[in-house]
């Protein structure tokens, strides 16, 4: 068991470094368009505000190369003053005199939102003389960022080796409920993997032929599966170099008795006219793209969603990014929701094909790692939970 913000003690003046996920989407010109990471991290800021700790908060936000103004944190740091109603302070540097000075006129209770990390290189070369700098201007550190655990990075991974450190309660809640569903599931166990690349989702087919009962199958990375059970699939995306694997995780099922399920219609377009879509229920003819799974196969998915006693799900089942090809993807959302299945729900589309639906709370549980999700389904753990440091007993 890791230790826990609420295993810490004696947290009063204390400054705590608190890694949080504050990956929020933007529109273009920087406005925060879901809330949804802010408010999630807001039961450790307002704990560690109860115990009279300086916070010093700690995030990144999309991919920049260097400094992009929309991708600054400081609205950010608005957004979150309104969400605890009180005071935010903002740096837009990380390290060096200025940001010491500020942290040492800080009060108990004060919060500091530091500048987005990585716009800084030294953040994802993990950086360890960046890192003993950071150390240098606190006393504890905290990772509440779970969907970021997967990513060796200087605040998500090396402050842990530096300082003593805890999880917050988010990345608490996140191991605990995703662990509980892997370790003991609830029979019948029905897990949905969508997306396209055949190669990221390989290790987490293998483990849930291991552990659930079904596994229903879509987006663009079915065809590569229908292409290994020899159906023709015209020109819709497959990864050819991973058609033998598609056979050997089929084989794996059918040696486990565990079922897999694949598409049997699609919605299709013609590859140089994307304007035109109809379902199609047999093969798939040369210039045929496949782009979201047709109303049969939804019917079908939805049954085995309806047995289910528990389910995972991962991944849209179509090109859910473009609006001509969400329906069978909002389908399963609804079929997800109105299960009596324990739910969980990780992914960005997942997600936003719930809250699409406006049936967040018919879900169970909505998890806030994307790539965190999975890794952690596939081996149990996170290099950036396995860093902190053990409950003591």
């Amino acid at each position: 068991m890791k230790r826990t913000v609420k295993d810490l003690v004696n947290l009063k003046g204390k400054v705590v470094l608190l890694r949080v996920d504050f990956n929020c989407p933007v529109d273009t010109l920087g406005r925060v368009t879901d809330y949804t990471r802010i408010i999630e991290a807001l039961p450790t800021i307002k704990y560690l505000i109860k115990q009279g700790a300086k916070v010093v908060i700690m995030s990144h936000l999309g991919r920049p190369d260097g400094y992009e103004v929309r991708m600054s944190l400081w609205t950010v740091s608005l957004i979150l003053m309104q969400k605890l109603n009180s005071k935010v302070y903002f740096s837009n540097k990380v390290i060096g005199p200025e940001v010491r000075e500020r942290i040492r006129s800080m009060n108990n209770g004060d919060v500091l939102l530091l500048e987005n990390f990585r716009f800084f290189k030294e953040e994802r070369a993990c950086d360890m003389a960046f890192c003993r700098e950071l150390a240098g201007m606190a006393d504890i550190y905290v990772n509440d960022a779970f969907g970021c655990a997967h990513r060796k990075h200087a605040s998500t991974y090396g402050l842990a080796r530096v300082l003593p450190n805890a999880i917050g309660l988010l990345t608490e809640k996140e191991v605990s409920v995703i662990g509980g569903a892997m370790e003991e599931p609830k029979r019948p166990f029905v897990a949905i993997i969508g997306g396209a690349k055949v190669p990221d989702k390989i290790k987490i087919l293998k483990r849930f032929i291991d552990k659930a009962d079904t596994i229903l199958i879509g987006g663009a990375m079915a065809y590569t599966f229908l292409l290994a059970n020899g159906v023709t699939v015209g020109d819709s995306v497959t990864y050819l170099d991973s058609v033998s694997v598609a056979k050997e995780v089929l084989q794996l099922a059918q040696e486990k008795g565990k079922k897999i399920l694949l598409p049997i219609d699609h919605v299709v377009v013609r590859k140089n006219d994307k304007r035109q879509k109809k379902i199609v229920t047999e093969n798939l003819a040369e210039g045929m793209v496949g782009m979201d799974i047709g109303p049969k196969t939804v019917k079908l998915y939805a049954e085995e969603i309806k047995k289910a006693q528990q389910i995972i799900w991962n991944g849209p089942v179509g090109k859910f990014e473009d609006d001509k090809f969400r329906e069978g993807t909002l389908k399963i959302a609804q079929a997800v929701a109105q299960s009596k299945a324990f739910s969980i729900v990780g992914g960005g589309d997942s997600v936003s094909a719930i809250k699409a639906c406006k049936c967040e709370d018919k879900i169970n549980f909505l998890s806030t790692g994307g790539g965190a999700t999975l890794k952690f389904i596939e081996d149990g753990s996170l290099p950036c939970i396995d860093v902190i440091q053990e409950k003591i007993r």
